[in-house]
């Protein structure tokens, strides 16, 4: 999840650092650097977005199995 938020921030930074070269004020910048890195990291990123919900699929069956556990249902 750290690897995923990581790439969609650098993404951010990249998008926002190109529009900086071209002497775009900082904040416009990072609020299209913000609103591009969006739909770009679904396609870019979606190796990393896969696992990350496949992972978080886990922990959740994960949790339901113990709170049943809790509960005396297993």
């Amino acid at each position: 999840m750290t690897l995923y938020v990581l790439a969609r921030l650098g993404l951010v930074a990249l998008v926002a650092g190109g529009l900086l070269l071209v002497e775009v004020p900082l904040v416009v910048a990072l609020a299209v650097g913000v609103v591009v890195a969006l739909p770009v990291s679904l396609f870019l990123f979606r190796g990393l977005r896969q696992r990350v919900a496949e992972g978080l699929n886990e922990r959740q069956v994960e949790r339901a199995k113990l709170r049943a556990e809790l509960r005396g249902d297993a």
